[in-house]
């Protein structure tokens, strides 16, 4: 029987070779962001003109190889969640969009959709003959147990992860090793808008909190606006930068958890490379598959679960489009759902959605009468729990629509208040 290090040898082989496995008609599957196997993924593409009908499942691409006019016919993507790599191929028609909660997503995969080959980025292989998924692991785990073939990018860069996530070398078909740096998300400095959103919804956050936050500005306003306080926790989707810094001031140490104590749990990771050397081996911190981390149920079973998300759109009843302008869709509803639900069912839970109050340079309210035709809603009306802007925090959960009304137009941009008040009279509301 070979041994770990020589059934590695053995599948090693150049990113074309890999290629060379996927068929016409094949579906593949691609984890999120830094999880993409950019060397596969551009393999691929160089070969496409040689497949026809294969079908790609990813959320937040990375790489527009194949994201074009013309590939449809050899390469069709589905996209779970566009990216700025991919938004435009939805919008334009050249690729697919699949409506999703993200928690859905490996059932979804496992139910409905066929998968032949899967890649994933993976940390380098332990002594016991192991992979780890790092820093994307959501759906990637689930798709691994279905596919036909799986390839693996094995990047130096890639930080060993704990938890749920873990591969074997003999589970594998391909093995690519890469030296090119990890993908890296640099935040860009705060805004004053930002600071005084994070400020707002801090304020409101209790010592013993458990914390998921989104990805942007405003939770990075959040995470620094924490720093002072008291035993915290994190149960999130994606684990970032301002997270690393709540856990080195000791604000988070994750005590009061229910559902995995003193660890810090996540299903992706996107950020810079200090966060990726703070995740490397760290104990401390565990990724798991979405249908996990985002279960809302799961989520519910810690306490003062706070729940951080920012919104494109809302209208005088709470409702929030966080995903499209009008019909045009921006980027997908995430887990932004998932986890305004589990702070629902968590005792002494609480959800925020922010939102800047103008866009376009002051020229247009973002709380607005009604969404505009075509929008989507993406945390309705019975979910919502704040609404939060620069002006100060709204309260939706267990008000009247005229409470609602009213205490959106309090936090509204003055500019368009009275222009608001005059709609919500006119709609009945107040």
């Amino acid at each position: 029987m070979a041994s770990d290090a020589e059934l590695y040898r053995q599948k090693l082989c150049t990113p074309a070779q890999a290629a060379s496995i996927v068929r016409s008609g094949d579906h593949l599957v691609f984890p999120i962001c830094a999880g993409e196997p950019t060397l596969f993924v551009q393999a691929l593409a160089a070969r496409k003109e040689e497949l026809e009908g294969v079908v790609v499942n990813q959320q937040h691409h990375l790489s527009p190889a194949y994201l074009d006019e013309e590939s449809p016919p050899h390469i069709k993507v589905n996209s779970w969640f566009t990216s700025a790599v991919s938004r435009k191929a939805v919008q334009q028609g050249w690729a697919d969009f699949v409506p999703n909660h993200f928690h859905e997503v490996p059932k979804l995969l496992r139910e409905y959709w066929p998968i032949d080959v899967v890649g994933t980025v993976v940390s380098p292989m332990d002594e016991h003959g192991y992979f780890s998924c790092s820093l994307s692991v959501a759906y990637t785990m689930e798709a691994l147990k279905k596919a036909r073939k799986v390839v693996v990018q094995v990047n130096r860069g890639a930080p060993r992860t704990h938890g749920n996530c873990h591969i074997h070398v003999s589970q594998v078909d391909c093995v690519i090793e890469s030296d090119e740096p990890v993908f890296e998300l640099k935040s860009p400095p705060l805004t004053p808008i930002e600071e005084a959103i994070g400020g707002h919804i801090a304020e409101l956050i209790e010592d013993g909190s458990t914390l998921q936050l989104g990805i942007g500005g405003m939770p990075n306003a959040v995470c620094q606006a924490l720093q002072s306080k008291r035993d915290l926790g994190i149960h999130t989707e994606m684990i970032t930068d301002g997270m690393v810094d709540l856990m080195e001031c000791g604000a988070v140490n994750n005590s009061r958890k229910r559902l995995h104590p003193g660890k810090t749990v996540g299903t992706f990771a996107l950020g810079t490379r200090r966060l990726y050397e703070f995740m490397n081996e760290n104990p401390a911190v565990e990724m798991y598959p979405v249908d996990h981390t985002n279960d809302p149920y799961n989520i519910g079973k810690n306490d003062k679960v706070v729940s951080i998300n920012a919104s494109m759109e809302v209208d005088l009843l709470g409702q929030c489009c966080s995903e499209a302008l009008g019909p045009e869709q921006w980027s997908g509803t995430g887990g932004q759902v998932d986890f305004v639900r589990g702070a629902n069912l968590s005792r002494g839970g609480k959800s925020f959605i922010a939102i800047s109050s103008t866009a376009k340079k002051g020229t247009v309210s973002r709380i607005a009468p009604m969404l505009r035709q075509g929008a989507v809603v993406t945390t309705g009306k019975n979910d919502v729990d704040h609404v939060v802007t620069e002006y100060g925090a709204a309260k939706m959960r267990g008000q009247t629509a005229r409470q609602r009304a009213l205490n959106l137009i309090a936090v509204a941009h003055p500019d368009f208040r009275a222009e608001l008040t005059e709609a919500a009279r006119r709609l009945k509301r107040i």
